[in-house]
């Protein structure tokens, strides 16, 4: 992650922010000359009492780990940077996005943040790094992917639940994995909420969660989950801050164009790490093939996982969005727009012979577009890729690690 910091790119300081687990301290230490860890009650007493002598000793790059237990070392890092500009001085990890909330902190022009996720499937498999799949569904020039082989639908349900958390999903079996993911939420709704400056009830934080995992991939109204939770509107939208904080939940925005009349203007919601709708919901792959409403949530959330943290990889940054018109007509699962305003439609289906009526929503889109939309994809549960027309691709979920 580091490498896409290079000296030449001028940059000092880094702080990878992402879900607790998902890898940020591990692969900062692979770019990492010498560690700072706050964690450690000596160190972090060296920190809280002189922070700029603790961040000035060590080989460079210096990480600094969990220094929201200590943040005034982010000053000492301010006064550092502001001294010597230098590239390649800083990484910062810790709890996710508590920069944000932490006073006097200016990192704008020093410190660039980067966005970490759980691991794909492509780096779960170890398939290489290539440019990935949103690199080949945006080349308007692509020819059509095949591949030789894909999961059928309940395997795909298995991946999800297994999740991209990478200590819990290389465990060997699924009841350790089960046993890890339950843990996890444990830790969730009790440890790293009071860590993020939160203090709120477990019981009912965790009740919460598991609203936000039965509605995931939905778009429900702040009413929908009041009368789900029997929460109040202030603690929803205060519990909404908490997770999104965390980087557990995600609202994603919904796309809209002076050429698309009358679309709706709620977010979307996800869970970012999939395998938490197993514990959450207590469920299994089993339970999830006899919901299909259930089922075709669990698989849009597994794909949105594949995708975000490929967004990421590409500069300047595309946003992820999602369609739906005001009438619920016409809905797009996936919206990605790019800086020079084309965009990319994917629509996710959990079915294996999705027939040419799976991209009416896309042909709506394309109609209305025109050639600001790239292409537009199906991404379905099925083993082949075909297309009906030459805008519209229907692709193999695992077409998103599977392709060269």
């Amino acid at each position: 992650m580091y490498d896409m910091c290079e000296p030449q790119d001028g940059v000092p300081a880094i702080l990878i922010v992402g879900p607790r687990g998902c890898g940020k301290t591990t692969t900062a230490r692979t770019h990492a000359g010498s560690l700072l860890r706050l964690d450690r009650p000596a160190e972090r007493g060296v920190a809280l009492a002189d922070p700029d002598a603790a961040i000035a000793v060590g080989k460079r790059p210096l990480l600094i780990d969990e220094w929201q237990l200590a943040p005034e070392v982010l000053g000492a890092v301010k006064r550092a940077v502001d001294l010597d500009f230098s590239p390649g001085q800083f990484i910062l990890t810790g709890s996710a996005r508590t920069d944000l909330l932490t006073p006097g902190w200016a990192g704008t022009g020093r410190v660039i943040r980067l966005a970490m996720w759980g691991m794909t499937e492509r780096e779960l498999r170890g398939a290489g790094t290539s440019s990935g799949f949103l690199g080949l569904a945006g080349d308007r020039d692509a020819k059509m992917p095949t591949i030789s082989d894909a999961p059928d639908i309940r395997e795909y349900a298995a991946l999800a639940l297994r999740g991209g958390l990478p200590q819990i999903a290389t465990s060997a079996s699924a009841p350790r994995r089960a046993r890890l993911l339950d843990a996890y939420v444990d830790q969730l709704v009790t440890r790293d909420v009071e860590l993020s400056g939160s203090r709120v009830n477990p019981a009912l934080l965790r009740t919460y969660l598991r609203a936000l995992a039965a509605s995931s991939a939905g778009i429900p109204s702040t009413e929908r989950l009041i009368e789900a939770t029997n929460l109040d509107r202030s603690t929803v939208q205060r519990y909404d801050a908490v997770f999104e904080s965390l980087m557990v939940s995600e609202r994603l925005p919904a796309y809209g164009a002076n050429r698309l009349n009358r679309i709706a203007s709620r977010p979307k919601r996800y869970l970012t790490e999939p395998g938490l709708l197993g514990p959450l919901l207590g469920i299994d792959e089993r339970a999830a093939m006899r919901d299909v409403d259930l089922l075709g949530r669990l698989i849009d959330t597994y794909v949105a996982a594949q995708i975000r943290p490929e967004l990421e990889l590409i500069y300047p940054k595309p946003r992820l969005m999602h369609l739906r018109d005001a009438n619920g007509d016409h809905e797009v699962d996936l919206v990605v727009e790019y800086p020079d305003g084309s965009v990319l439609g994917i629509e996710i289906k959990a079915d294996a012979t999705p027939g040419r009526e799976a991209g009416r929503h896309l042909r709506w889109m394309a109609q209305r577009l025109g050639h600001d939309l790239r292409r537009g994809i199906v991404l379905h549960t099925g083993p082949r890729s075909f297309q009906y027309e030459a805008s519209i691709w229907y692709l193999p979920i695992s077409t998103l690690w599977a392709a060269p």
